[in-house]
């Protein structure tokens, strides 16, 4: 078939024919040396540089089939999502069952499980773990290394995790919020490349210019194309794309190609695109994907055009996944690997009193498309709740051990008007978390996620929608439209309910995540993520 051939590396498009051998590009030929627009185009494919695939609320074999759809042939991924609720056993999950579709996934080493010692995880990686993950094969490198104050007080359990990355000569990622000048070069200088908490153009480029990678991340709750995509200009090797969390039913609408499209209808250099889009994550984390070459694995999509890049086909090791041929449907699973020992809670373990003496207290502030909370401080008087001034009551219950007393505090930006939302998605241990405007509501929230054993639900006290994810209390056993339809059952319940967010559970589940700054509340207590210390809930 005559194709456009998008030439990369010599940023060239020309009309030509691809021939294969088996699974490789046997040849290119090229029969005009320009292009012909009535023709598709064939390029490398997009890879997402940084995801946490629980995070799609799907099992890696069944996000392949939507990923594809797209144009995404490989992803990097972190799995500290199920580690920090199975350990080992969840990432050998991970990893075995993406091996059932033809797609090329690349699974990182979790670096911090749990991510502090602030919260309460399902189970725990320490050096000698990481290490023994190291030497694999099927682990590419260090995952986002989100314990930065270890970093730059030379913690010895973290320092031996990265040296022992270092030693393999594989990569090492990062997560630093708002980290600047020395301190920024002290974390990077330890030998950690990659960024994808970049939230503006000058933290971003003060990264790049310290000689590390930046990852534009477009997510469900924390979205920064906007913001960062004019470093496409000027930064054409240090650039990447990533989601790092996205559902299921947003995925169906777009992925890396949308973030591409959008980026080339601002009139973004269309190879620096491409660069961040497919070439630079290969180069970087040494993947194992064809760049559409002789000699190359025959990976490659063909798409109708190079503005809206809707994909026809996506070729894998020289077989077409997506396009003339659909996947199989898979069986249902026979194992469902989870950990809940959680028992129900009433009303009155929720009860909170405002402490003699104290006047006032601490409210987390949530915002739109961030994973930074603000810290308000507000008068303390009876009722503490007042959802008529968005002030919500937060819980955040161990879900690891029997009758757990709740953690609780107050949350400001969610508008609730009724009601209550529930998770056993809670970054990164992932435990119950909820947020709601009575007491009542709340723990008709959390007891139903404690008999589903996880999920998400939305409750108005009486009728509670939602969607049973007993992987792990992560991801759903269904198929991607019934998760996607599923989940969107849920939020429609929440917005119902008041909540004005586009992803309220993808917001609320980073509430409960100490490494973020500033205000959390894990199942431990109230932290500061400014001085990295538990806080009263109250203050005079």
């Amino acid at each position: 078939m005559k194709l456009n051939i998008v030439d990369l590396h010599a940023e060239q498009i020309f009309c030509g024919n691809i021939h294969l051998e088996e699974n490789r590009i046997a040849r290119i030929e090229r029969l005009s040396d320009t292009a012909d627009p009535s023709l598709p185009y064939a390029l490398p494919g997009f890879i997402d540089s940084h995801i946490h695939i629980e995070s799609t609320l799907m099992t890696p074999s069944r996000f392949a089939p939507v990923a594809l759809s797209h144009g995404t042939l490989a992803t990097v991924c972190d799995p500290h999502e199920i580690a920090n609720v199975l350990g080992t056993e969840g990432i050998d999950f991970m990893i075995a069952d993406g091996r059932q579709r033809p797609f090329h996934f690349h699974f990182m080493a979790p670096s911090c499980v749990p991510s502090t010692p602030f919260e309460t995880a399902g189970a725990v990686l320490d050096a000698k773990a990481v290490a023994e993950l190291l030497q694999r094969d099927d682990i590419r490198g260090l995952a986002e290394m989100m314990n930065a104050p270890g970093v730059l007080f030379h913690d010895p359990e973290v320092m031996t995790k990265i040296e022992a990355c270092r030693a393999l000569g594989k990569p090492i990622d990062g997560h630093a919020p708002r980290l600047g000048g020395d301190q920024a070069l002290q974390y990077i200088s330890a030998g950690i490349s990659t960024d994808h908490e970049c939230t503006t153009l000058e933290e971003a480029s003060e990264r790049i210019a310290m000689g590390m990678k930046v990852l534009i991340r477009e997510g469900s709750a924390a979205c920064d194309f906007e913001r960062l995509s004019p470093l496409l200009k000027n930064h054409r090797d240090q650039l990447m794309f990533c989601t790092d969390d996205k559902y299921a039913d947003e995925l169906r609408e777009g992925y890396i190609d949308s973030i591409v499209s959008r980026a080339v209808a601002k009139g973004l250099p269309i190879w620096n695109i491409l660069r961040a889009a497919c070439l630079t994550p290969v180069i970087h984390y040494g993947i194992r994907q064809g760049l559409l070459r002789e000699g190359d694995m025959a990976d490659f999509i063909v798409v109708d055009d190079l503005r809206s890049f809707h994909v026809r086909e996506s070729w894998i090791e020289g077989r077409c996944v997506f396009g003339s041929t659909p996947l199989p449907e898979l069986g249902s699973y026979t194992e469902i690997p989870n950990r809940f020992s959680a028992t129900p809670i009433d009303e009155e373990s929720l009860r909170i009193a405002i402490p003699e003496g104290r006047h006032n207290m601490k409210v987390m502030v949530a915002s739109e498309g961030s994973l930074l909370t603000g810290c308000e401080i507000t008068e303390a008087t009876e009722p503490l709740i007042r959802p008529d001034r968005d002030i919500l009551k937060i819980v955040v219950l161990n879900r690891y051990a029997p009758q757990a007393k709740p953690a609780i505090a107050f949350i400001r930006g969610f508008g609730l008007r009724r009601g209550a939302l529930a998770s056993t998605i809670a970054h990164d241990s992932h435990n119950i978390i909820a947020i709601g405007c009575d007491d009542h509501s709340l723990a008709v929230a959390i007891n139903h996620l404690i008999a589903c054993q996880g999920g998400i639900a939305a409750t108005d006290g009486k009728h509670t929608v939602s969607l049973a994810l007993p992987i792990a209390g992560l991801m759903s056993d269904l198929d991607p439209e019934s998760v996607a339809q599923g989940h969107l059952r849920v939020k429609a319940k929440a917005a119902e309910l008041g909540c004005s967010f586009v992803a309220p559970f993808m917001t609320m589940a980073f509430m409960a995540l100490p490494v973020i700054p500033e205000l959390k509340l894990t199942d431990k207590g109230l932290f500061d993520g400014t001085r990295f210390a538990f806080t009263e809930l109250f203050c005079d």
